[in-house]
């Protein structure tokens, strides 16, 4: 069966970076976009990043010029390159992929920003 395994999380001083990644165990077909949400304690789930299957890029504000969302298809993984961290970025991160039939979902990765 196809999974989505994200990786990469944890414990980082304000300031620090961090990379995640999302790992795919098999071949998702038609490919829309993938993305990164993020889910704090008490919020809703939100966009962080997205890469759709032209390569192009958006993120939300809150994390542009920090952020930078890329892809290896060779090693069929994802990856959120995350700089200048901040407390206000800790949350749950899930790696997304947009396709039939409804889509597919990681199981999350924890990234905590605090000294």
């Amino acid at each position: 069966q196809v999974q989505l395994v994200e990786s990469g999380g944890g414990l980082v001083q304000p300031g620090g970076s961090l990379r995640l990644s999302c790992a795919a165990s098999g071949t998702i077909f038609s490919i829309k976009a993938m993305g990164w949400y993020r889910q704090a304690p008490g919020k809703q789930r939100e966009l962080v990043a997205a890469i759709t299957s032209g390569g192009s890029t958006d993120y939300v504000d809150s994390v542009k010029g920090r952020f930078t969302i890329s892809r290896d298809n060779a090693k069929n993984t994802l990856y959120l390159q995350m700089n200048s961290l901040k407390p206000e970025d800790t949350a749950v991160y899930y790696c997304n992929a947009d396709a039939p039939p409804t889509g597919y979902w990681g199981q999350g990765t924890q990234v905590t920003v605090s000294s």
